[in-house]
Order: structure tokens, then C-alpha cells, then sequence
């Protein structure tokens, strides 16, 4: 069976790509398609097989604009010849799903959220914009969304990647979707004991508006108590201009640093919403607790008294009441170690081979697991 998988865009390794890895791993010997492909930011895994972008990769800058390319992006999926694959797996964030299979074959769609630009998040992203960005999303957001709604059609099955993100595409495309939940590395981190946890609390993700980190810092700057954050992104700047000085904005940092800051805060801080959310169960499988926002992915993974607790409303004062109320309870790092494991890789690669198996018919694929070691 030759099988097809198609990326949005392959600029950097994030959530979306670590999907794309499992599922190099389901199929080694699948064909990759993309928008964009810059080679040097990507794993050895993914760069093994074949990737080929679209036209969109031979334009100006693509790798650092590639978004500026959207309106382009339906005609470069539909000039894709898939006709020789009996198998299609989209993995749809940014355009993926939109590409014509040949009749006969299967088509599925993993989708980690329809396009939030010119969905959920369409009024935000608008209003954010600069003034010729406002003038002109409108048409194209309009147009963007006829197309998207229409190829929703060109897909067999779809499967989201949580709850909420198949609420979506019963409200967007009005279609049914089984969930199956992204991999996690969990093997990567592991807890430490007791006496080496630190007083300090601790923020991580890109930093950009949606996922309300200038909430964390403002909470601790009133608080006076420690933070760390760490992360890149558009509101890196502003936050370390706001932090107070028991606040610490570290910017992006490597690996290690991030597994022993996971593992050695008092509680993960995840004040956005989002469509699933893989730092909340790496901080679980680091033994800590997570206290989040009590919207989106994350109440699918957190177990409230349990491995964390929730607040529900997005303000400074209901962030500073839960973190005071999780102060006064007890929380067992194995409890938070054993749920962040029934998310690991592992279980994503035996859910969707047996899935994708069941769809065309065949037994699942032999997968080639991953080596952990720390």
C-alpha cells in the first residue's frame, strides 16, 4: 500500500510535527508532501523520507512568509498528483486536507484544529492585524472558508486530536470525528524527589497573545512570588518589560534546562485555551501539577484534585485564588506520572495504526517504536 501524507508546513518542530513523526514511524515508507520544507529545522526522522513541497516553497522568503502565501495554498494542494497512492493522511492546522486523491483511495484527515485564522480565532487574529491586513483578510478569509467547507468533502474520515477539536469540525464542516489524542514523549522526562522540588512556579509555550502569559506575570509581579517562563515569541519582549523582579522570562531554552525546570517546579501555569496542549502532560510526566485554565484540551488531560486544578475565568484575581487553593492540597507526582502515560507515543501509534488499518481494510502496519533514553 503506498501511502501519502500531507503537512501543512515543515519550518520548525513543534506539536504538529511531532504527530507527522509517529506517523513516520506507522508508515516508514510513506511519501511526504508540504508547503514549505526547511530541512535544517526538522528531525533526522522526517527528514529521512522523501518530502516534496509545493510551488509554495519556491517563492520569496517562503520559509520566514509562509503564511503570507495562504491564499495560495488551495492551488498548490490541488496541483498535488496523489493519484498513485491508495492511502492519504492529512495533517491539517494550516491548508493540508485539500488535496485530490485518486478515486479509489483513502482519505483521512487528522486534523489538530480547522484553520483557527479563519475560524475560531478569525475576530482575534483581525483585530490584532495591521490596517492593510484588516483591509484585505475579509475577501480572502471568505474565500478561504468556502474552499475549506467544500474539501471537507474530499475527505473519508476524520480524526481530531481532542474533544474540542471535533466540537469544531461538526460546527465548521458538520462532520463526525473519532478523537484520538496526539503522542507525547513522556519517556523524556521523568520526577525528581521531593526534597529537590524548588519554590518557584513555572510557565511554558510560545508566547504569543491566544495563550494569555502576561496573566501568569501579572498574577506573580502582585503576588511577589518566583516564576519561570520559558519560551519564545511575539510577547517576549513585552513580557520582560512588565516582569517584576520575582518573575524571570528566560526565552526559548534547550532541552535540559526545560526538563529540570519541569520537573522541579511547584506547578505548571497554563492560563490559555487550548486545542489539546502537550506542555500540561510533559509537566505531569515531570511528577508536577498543573493548574490551567479550565477550557479546551487541557480538560482532557488534567485530572482536577488530582493531577491539577482549574480556574474558569481568564483574569489576574482567578489565577491568584487557584494557585492559593492548590497550595492547600496534596498532590502524589505518581498519580501525575501515570496519567501523562496514557498519552504517550506508544498508545497515539497503536490507536491510529488500528484505525487507519480498520478504514482500508488491511491489518495494522508493523510500527518502528521509538528508542527512549534520558
Amino acid at each position: 500500500m503506498k501511502v501519502a501524507i500531507v503537512h501543512y508546513w515543515l519550518v520548525g518542530m513543534r506539536g504538529g510535527e511531532k504527530v507527522l513523526e509517529a506517523l513516520c514511524r506507522i508508515y516508514p515508507t510513506a511519501d511526504i508532501f508540504t508547503h514549505v520544507y526547511d530541512k535544517a529545522a526538522m528531525s533526522a526522522l522526517i527528514n529521512g523520507h522523501s518530502v516534496r513541497p509545493t510551488f509554495i516553497n519556491k517563492l520569496p522568503y517562503a520559509r520566514r512568509l509562509y503564511k503570507k502565501y495562504l491564499p495560495l495554498m488551495p492551488m498548490a494542494l490541488e496541483q498535488l498528483d496523489l493519484s498513485q497512492y491508495d492511502l492519504v493522511i492529512s495533517s491539517e492546522s494550516g491548508p493540508a486536507k485539500g488535496v485530490i486523491p485518486n478515486a479509489p483511495a483513502m482519505h483521512i484527515c487528522y486534523c489538530h484544529s480547522p484553520m483557527r485564522y479563519i475560524w475560531n480565532m478569525y475576530h482575534e487574529y483581525h483585530r490584532k492585524s495591521g490596517a492593510l491586513t484588516r483591509l484585505i483578510m475579509p475577501p480572502i478569509a471568505h474565500y478561504l472558508r468556502s474552499w475549506d467547507v467544500s474539501t471537507a468533502s474530499r475527505v473519508d474520515h476524520f480524526v481530531a486530536n481532542s474533544n474540542t477539536v471535533a466540537q469544531r469540525i461538526n460546527s465548521y464542516y458538520r462532520r463526525a470525528a473519532t478523537v484520538i489524542h496526539p503522542p507525547v514523549d513522556t519517556f523524556s522526562f521523568r520526577p525528581v524527589s521531593a526534597g529537590e522540588v524548588e519554590d518557584y512556579y513555572l510557565m511554558v509555550g510560545e508566547l504569543v497573545a491566544y495563550k494569555r502569559p502576561e496573566l501568569a506575570v501579572e498574577a506573580f509581579n502582585r503576588m511577589k512570588r518566583k516564576l519561570v517562563v520559558i519560551g519564545g515569541g511575539e510577547m517576549l519582549d513585552h513580557l520582560r518589560k512588565i516582569a517584576g523582579p520575582t518573575v524571570s522570562v528566560l526565552g526559548a531554552q534547550p532541552f535540559d534546562a526545560l526538563r529540570h525546570h519541569y520537573a522541579r517546579c511547584r506547578a505548571l501555569l497554563f492560563p490559555g485555551e487550548e486545542d489539546f496542549g502537550i506542555v500540561p502532560l510533559e509537566a505531569m510526566a515531570s511528577g508536577r501539577p498543573v493548574i490551567a485554565y479550565g477550557r479546551g484540551g487541557a480538560t482532557e488531560t488534567v485530572v482536577a484534585g488530582k493531577t491539577g486544578m482549574f480556574f474558569h475565568e481568564q483574569g489576574v484575581d482567578p489565577l491568584i485564588d487557584a494557585i492559593e487553593q492548590f497550595e492547600r492540597l496534596d498532590f502524589n507526582p505518581s498519580d501525575a506520572v501515570a496519567r501523562a502515560n496514557d498519552f504517550a507515543t506508544s498508545v497515539f501509534i497503536d490507536k491510529f495504526a488500528a484505525f487507519a488499518a480498520a478504514a482500508v481494510g488491511e491489518a495494522p502496519p508493523k510500527a518502528v517504536r521509538p528508542v527512549h533514553s534520558i
